[in-house]
């Protein structure tokens, strides 16, 4: 049976099982390998090995909050070529979610307890920008890779170049993350107001506060 044939109610859990999977399991990734798989790693001392892993942390959540934000636009999506566009996206960012997580293993690092919350308020902004229409629902994808590149670039600036393995990851996320805000321009995305964007500024600003911490 094709996406398009699913019910409403069949696309609910089958939502519903990829929050699980996002939160509590291990995601369902795509064919490609974690890029830092054959980068040699380098001796950190404890202090950058703590600050680099929490900026994983931050990564990782940033990734809890894309896989919702793109899961609940596909549960409302209208056009198929758009919800199936939602789907790609989302399973890529899938591979950032695991890429995350295991770098932030590697460092010694623990993920954020607030993860299930972000989740949640994302899928909600999600699917209410999906009913909104679908250039709103792209709109919110266009806006949202823009803030994840620029965050990704403060990031990378505060990673020693030494440290190849992390910086493998964070520059292929920019690079994903940059074709998935073209896709959803390439879809007729619209652009948000100026008071909308300050406000997705604000909300990002609160979460890498909050989950560098917690």
């Amino acid at each position: 049976m094709h996406d398009r044939d699913y019910s409403p109610a069949d696309r609910l859990f089958m939502n519903l099982d990829q929050a699980l999977r996002t939160l509590f399991g291990r995601p369902q990734v795509t064919e490609r390998p974690n890029p830092s798989l054959d980068v040699p790693d380098t001796q950190l001392d404890e202090t950058e090995r703590d600050h680099i892993g929490r900026l994983m942390r931050i990564n990782h959540t940033g990734e809890i909050c894309a896989q919702a934000l793109y899961q609940g636009q596909a549960l409302t999506a209208r056009d198929p070529q758009v919800r199936e566009s939602m789907q790609r996206s989302a399973a890529e960012e899938n591979d950032h979610l695991d890429w995350c997580e295991q770098r932030v293993e590697e460092l010694g690092g623990r993920l954020s307890l607030l993860n299930p919350l972000w989740y949640a308020g994302s899928f909600t902004i999600g699917a209410v920008a999906g009913v909104a229409g679908d250039k709103w629902s792209l709109g919110f994808v266009s806006e949202t890779e823009n803030q994840v590149e620029n965050h990704l670039d403060h990031h990378l600036d505060q990673v020693p170049s030494s440290d190849q393995r992390t910086r493998a990851i964070l520059e292929q996320m920019k690079a994903d993350e940059m074709q998935h805000g073209q896709k959803a321009r390439d879809h007729g995305a619209a652009t948000l107001p100026g008071p909308v964007r300050l406000l997705m500024t604000a909300t990002a600003k609160i979460m890498t506060t909050a989950v560098y911490r917690i």
